[in-house]
């Protein structure tokens, strides 16, 4: 079993979990509305309470933290990619593990394994398991290693002033820049043919598919989940309908995606190429690894499922995992079990 995106889900969980709990890295202006808390075996008074509960919505409100939580931690989950290596276990597709001790000949990543339905039904749950109490596990430890620090006066607050003054109004021509910087390497990327990083011929390129249009459409999904969360989460707050909604979309685009990369496109000169040829793949990865990565979020995910009552979180939590995967199982069953899937044209992350 090998689902790559994993240690991705719990390294962003992890943070996100340190930033919601955190009570030192953001200083606010007013010294009452600062939190004093420790830990101790004493539980804090109202006043003390309240301050807390009072600085994190500020916090909340902070560029910086939006950047952080909802942009970096969000963009480095996946939800979508869970939901695709949830389904190729399923079906058998998910590529074997290099580390197991095979007899000669060794196998490639890209490589499966036949076993019967019994192992696949197996793997799915613990892809799903592993993910999700791998991520809480990383969002609960997170969060108390802000406290830990916070209560030992161990974290230093951040430069409030400088980050209000400069980086707030920096951050948005640097992001412009680096846009337009993946968009050009798009054009010309370094290992083309002649390129400063060339291997030959266009056939040995690989910087697009691996990272470079990932990068030009991660922005654009992860503004859309912003707008979209801001617009749906407050409607319901027994079931976070924003999120809810673009993993389940993005998850669906991603497999319309990888259907399309693994199948071949007729053309009027014969039976075509598989994914549309090489660009056609890398465009299709890219739009998969950076506008459906970013889109979709476990982060947030598992931090609503810690924030919600018992019951509205499995409520969520079983919904929103079992309408992604039944979106799948339609999606991309519908082309693996009828027309079935070829190698895909272009080297990938899981070429």
């Amino acid at each position: 079993m090998v689902t790559p995106v994993i240690w991705a889900n719990a390294a962003g969980s992890f943070c996100l979990g340190f930033l919601a709990e955190d009570l030192s890295l953001f200083q606010h202006p007013d010294q009452n509305m600062r939190p004093t808390t420790s830990t101790s075996s004493t539980s804090p008074n109202e006043k003390e309470a309240q301050t807390t509960a009072d600085y994190h919505k500020w916090k909340k409100s902070l560029p910086l933290y939006i950047g952080l939580a909802i942009g970096f931690c969000g963009s480095l989950t996946s939800f979508s990619s869970f939901e695709r290596d949830v389904f190729l276990a399923l079906s058998n597709d998910l590529p074997s593990p290099i580390s197991h001790p095979y007899s000669p000949p060794r196998p490639s990543t890209t490589d499966t394994l036949s076993r019967n339905g019994g192992y696949s039904l197996e793997a799915l749950l613990a892809i799903i398991l592993l993910t999700l109490t791998l991520s809480l596990g990383a969002l609960l430890a997170g969060g108390h290693l802000a406290l830990f620090l916070h209560a030992h006066h161990l974290l230093p607050p951040l430069p409030t002033t400088f980050f209000r003054k400069i980086v707030n109004r920096a951050i948005v021509p640097i992001a412009w820049i680096a846009w337009l910087g993946a968009i050009f390497l798009a054009i010309w990327p370094p290992d083309r043919p002649n390129g400063p990083s060339s291997r030959g011929t266009w056939a040995n390129e690989t910087w697009r598919g691996d990272a470079i249009f990932a990068c030009v459409f991660a922005p654009l999904g992860c503004l859309l989940r912003f707008w979209i969360s801001m617009k749906l989460n407050p409607i319901m707050p027994s079931f976070p309908l924003g999120t809810f909604a673009v993993n389940v979309f993005g998850t669906a685009v991603l497999g319309m995606c990888f259907d399309l990369q693994h199948v071949r496109f007729p053309s009027a000169a014969g039976a075509g190429a598989v994914g549309g040829g090489r660009v056609g793949c890398q465009v299709l990865q890219g739009v998969m690894d950076g506008f459906c990565g970013a889109l979709t979020t476990v982060s947030t995910f598992v931090l609503e499922l810690k924030g919600l009552r018992r019951g509205h979180a499995y409520v969520y939590g079983v919904g929103s995992v079992g309408v992604g995967f039944g979106v799948l199982v339609v999606v991309m069953g519908s082309v693996r079990w009828s027309v079935g899937w070829e190698a895909v044209a272009c080297v990938t992350g899981r070429s």
